[in-house]
């Protein structure tokens, strides 16, 4: 007779975000230096998921379903470096997780500039405390996520992408001196989406790159970035009134000033297919157009009036581009404990 053993897999979720005005002024301490500093993002059903189950012992094994890599180790401290998927392998040895496996997958195309990375980390960060039984406040676990990440990396991070992962919905993240604080928007999310577009443009980033060089100019006294990082956030700054009064033609206005200035924050923010498909988007009544993310590649997004977003769609793709379908999403991270019976 076959006998059979009780087993939890941890299932988790987090959205993605299309960041609309703000973003790398994020970066501890560039907002200390621009008051009023926030970024405003919409976070979206294209989610990253996890999936933890029991190993023997304390054995750990990583599933990359995304890069097809695989990691197997016999105990969390092996994981601090030497192999192809970092970032989880932080977490793990974060958390001192043992006897699990991780599979791991995103809807997000790779280095798509919408926050894949991060959804990703709080949909792992979410699953590993359940799976270790550590009762972190939202603060702690994004505080983890957001170390993590910067180790990975080996540059510092910003501190919005964690927020829309988290929790969800449109929101304002304000960037003061005396904490970080998310603010949810009431914005229609139909309305919203009903006139945004959003395009792989086929061509990958690295945020971490283009951000850093961002970041030390501004550092470094470069007055003219400077003077354009302070420009992004007076469009952060109008751009949320105009959505909170639903005023669509001033929100393009806005989007259009936030590619205008953050073209000039970095060599390669931009390149000559970006324009191409900007300029196609345009002609087919887009409104504005911006790049996700840092720039450099990844996906765009492209503004107009509801009744032009299928030609703007049909224009993008005939110039290479693949657009995505996706909800603005309601729900951020979602983490739920299943129980399956496994013969012994």
């Amino acid at each position: 007779m076959a006998h059979y053993n009780a087993q939890v897999h941890i299932v988790s979720s987090a959205p993605t975000r299309i960041d609309l005005a703000g973003g790398t002024i994020d970066i501890w301490p560039l907002y200390l230096f621009h008051e009023r500093a926030q970024t405003l993002n919409a976070a979206i059903s294209l989610r990253a998921r996890c999936v933890l189950s029991p190993e023997p012992g304390k054995r750990i094994v990583i599933v990359s379903s995304d890069t097809g890599c695989t990691v197997q180790v016999n105990h969390w401290s092996e994981l601090r470096d030497n192999h192809d998927l970092k970032l989880l392998g932080l977490l793990l040895h974060a958390f001192r997780a043992e006897g699990v496996r991780v599979e791991t997958s995103s809807a997000s195309p790779v280095g798509a500039g919408i926050a894949g990375s991060s959804a990703l980390n709080i949909a792992v960060c979410g699953a590993l405390a359940a799976w270790t039984g550590k009762q972190l406040d939202p603060e702690a676990l994004m505080q983890i996520a957001q170390n993590v990440e910067a180790q990975a990396i080996d540059v510092p991070t910003g501190v919005q992408d964690y927020r829309p992962a988290y929790f969800g919905g449109i929101s304002a993240v304000e960037l003061r001196p005396d904490g970080i604080r998310r603010v949810a928007l009431d914005i229609d999310r139909a309305e919203l989406r009903s006139r945004l577009v959003l395009a792989y443009t086929g061509a990958s980033r690295n945020s971490g790159i283009n951000n850093w060089e961002m970041f030390k100019a501004h550092i470094d006294g470069h007055r003219e970035v400077q003077a354009r990082f302070g420009r992004i956030r007076d469009v952060a700054v109008a751009m949320r009134a105009a959505l909170e009064r639903a005023d669509w033609p001033e929100v393009a206005r806005q989007i259009r000033e936030e590619w205008e200035n953050r073209k000039g924050l970095a060599p390669g923010v931009t390149t000559p297919a970006i324009e191409t498909m900007m300029q196609a988007a345009e002609q087919a009544g887009a409104l504005a157009t911006k790049i996700c993310g840092a720039g450099g590649g990844g996906c765009m997004i492209a503004f107009s009036e509801p009744s032009r977003t299928a030609a703007v769609a049909a224009a993008l793709c005939a110039h290479g581009a693949t657009v995505l379908e996706y909800a603005i999403e309601a729900e951020g991270l979602l983490v739920e404990e299943r129980t399956t019976a496994a013969q012994i």
